[in-house]
């Protein structure tokens, strides 16, 4: 396996996996962005919020997800949240099939 396409068709990643993987990392650089918009570094964010910095380091490296939660401990301080907003892209209707049968 020389290229990376070769090794990514070994993983069989479904194309809602995929889709799940590009929103969450979409996430991640919009709380990175966040962070460095209120010019605070790792350590300042995690004395505002009292996550550890090597927490939010692994967030930001995208080796650990975050939950919910920790993310609006992260975003509230900078005064940011998240907001629930339809998708753009016709392709999330595939993934409406899989999610239809959930109860909340």
């Amino acid at each position: 396996m020389d290229k990376w396409e070769d090794f990514e068709k070994t993983l069989n990643i479904t194309t809602e996996e995929e889709e799940e993987i590009q929103l969450e990392m979409n996430i991640i650089r919009a709380t990175i962005e966040a962070r460095k918009n209120a010019k605070l570094s790792q350590e300042e964010l995690s004395k505002k919020t009292g996550i550890k910095q090597p927490s939010i380091a692994r967030i930001e490296k995208g080796t650990h997800s975050p939950t919910a939660n920790t993310l609006i401990k992260i975003l509230y301080p900078m005064g940011y949240t998240i907001e629930v907003v339809p998708l753009k892209n016709k392709r999330h209707k595939l993934n409406q099939d899989k999610y239809k049968n959930l109860d909340f």
